[in-house]
């Protein structure tokens, strides 16, 4: 202190000290705002898209998410409904927990539980994928990383954004870092 004090001797101490406490705000503001937590996406939402196949015809596609919070963490359960051409529906539903980290807005997937009953993440290397989370700002991003059996990696990332009635989805998967597919919807918040 006595050093910014020779440096800079009309700065008093109150107005240095009034200088550090801004500093601190500003400071916990940004981290706020980098990660400001998994209440704000709480909730229910549900949305359609077209999805373009490679030979041009499209393929309607019902999604759905529910996000909850918990004590630890938070889960997100999602569900993707086909329609067939002959009128059958075909569902798949994921649900995940994801749990705090050291890590500030940085969430791990408890996908399995561990000889001890702890909650750990799937392994990659046994062709599991390795999940995990993030909150940047106003958007929850989940990551999920699968290791093919000859190497190669698949990517898939969801970015659910804030929008106002719900969330922005974009959903973008990427093999060995060369984008595949990317599809964008929005999700209506019940």
């Amino acid at each position: 202190m006595n050093v910014l004090i020779r440096l800079c001797p009309e700065l008093s101490l109150k107005a240095f000290a009034g200088l550090i406490a801004a500093c601190g705000i500003l400071l916990l503001a940004a981290g706020q705002g980098l990660a400001a937590g998994i209440s704000q996406f709480v909730g229910e939402y549900s949305g359609s898209v077209e999805i373009v196949k490679a030979d041009g015809d499209t393929d309607p596609r019902d999604m759905s998410v529910v996000i909850r919070e918990m004590k630890k963490g938070f889960t997100i359960k999602w569900t993707s409904t086909t329609e067939k051409d002959d009128g059958r529906r075909k569902s798949k539903t994921y649900e995940i927990e994801f749990q705090k980290t050291g890590r500030n807005g940085v969430y791990s997937a408890a996908m399995t539980r561990n000889v001890f009953g702890h909650s750990v993440p799937l392994d990659p290397m046994e062709g599991e994928p390795f999940v995990w989370g993030r909150i940047t700002g106003g958007t929850l991003t989940v990551f999920s990383l699968f290791i093919h059996p000859n190497g190669d990696y698949e990517m898939q990332q969801y970015d659910r954004t804030l929008a106002e009635g719900g969330l922005d989805l974009v959903y973008t998967a990427r093999l060995n870092g060369e984008p595949q597919r990317q599809l964008q919807t929005f999700l209506a918040r019940h």
